[in-house]
C-alpha cells in the first residue's frame, strides 16, 4: 500500500527518491537499503525520541534489576511522585535515581541508592517508570516504531545515509575524475548531498 510503514514499502520509495544512484546498491534481497532505512530509524530517536513505559519489582537494599528489553536510557520515574511530606512520620527520605548500564550478560536498571524496607513499605514494591528505546523497522507497518507522520523525514535521513556509503565508496576512487564545468571532484558529490540531506533532516525534524 502507498505510503505504508512496512520496510517493503519504504524500501521502495527509498530506491525511487535515490533515483539512479540506486543502482549502485546492488546486496541481496535489498540488504544495501534495508541497512539504510535502519540506521535512519535509530538515529530517528534523536529527533523523535521514543518513550515506553517499564516496571520492575522492588526488593530491599537491591541495586540491580533486568531492564526492558530495548532500554537505551532511563528518562524519568513514576515510583514515588506522590510520598509524604519531609514533616510527616512516613516520609521516604532520598528516593532512589535510576539508570541504565551495561550488565554482565544484558542491560541492567540500577537505583542509586538501593531502595530500603521502609521506602518500599511506604511507596510499594511496583517501580514504575518511563525509559527511551531506539525505533525499529519491521516488515509489518502496525509494528514500525517511526510514525507514519514522519515518513517523509524517515526517508529523507535514509537518503542521506545511502550517499554517505557512496561517499565512503568513491573516497577509494581516482580523484583525477572531475567535473569539467566547475573543475571540482566528482568523489565529493555524495559527500555534499549527504550533508546537504542532513542539514535538511534537522530542519524538518524541529518544523
Amino acid at each position: 500500500m502507498a505510503g505504508s510503514m512496512s520496510r517493503a514499502d519504504l524500501v521502495a520509495d527509498l530506491k525511487a527518491g535515490l533515483q539512479d544512484a540506486a543502482n549502485v546498491f546492488t546486496a541481496a534481497a535489498d540488504g544495501d537499503f534495508i541497512r539504510h532505512l535502519d540506521a535512519s530509524a535509530l538515529d530517528m530517536g534523536r529527533v523523535r525520541p521514543r518513550t515506553l513505559l517499564g516496571e520492575v519489582t522492588l526488593v530491599a537494599d537491591q541495586a540491580a534489576y533486568a531492564a526492558p528489553a530495548g532500554m537505551l536510557m532511563f528518562k524519568s520515574a513514576l515510583w514515588g511522585m506522590k510520598r509524604p511530606l519531609p514533616w510527616e512520620k512516613t516520609w521516604p527520605g532520598r528516593l532512589p535515581t535510576g539508570r541504565a548500564v551495561e550488565g554482565a550478560t544484558a542491560r541492567e536498571l540500577h537505583l542509586a541508592p538501593p531502595p530500603d524496607a521502609t521506602q518500599i513499605s511506604v511507596l510499594g514494591a511496583s517501580y514504575k517508570f518511563y525509559y527511551y528505546a531506539g525505533h525499529a523497522i519491521s516488515d509489518t507497518a502496525a509494528s514500525t516504531t517511526v510514525q507514519p507522520g514522519d515518513r517523509a523525514l524517515l526517508l529523507l535521513r535514509a537518503q542521506a545515509e545511502a550517499m554517505k556509503e557512496l561517499a565512503m565508496r568513491n573516497s577509494a576512487k581516482p580523484v583525477a575524475l572531475r567535473d569539467g564545468i566547475s573543475g571540482s571532484p566528482r568523489n565529493g558529490t555524495p559527500s555534499y548531498l549527504f550533508e546537504a540531506l542532513m542539514q535538511q533532516f534537522d530542519q524538518q525534524a524541529v518544523l
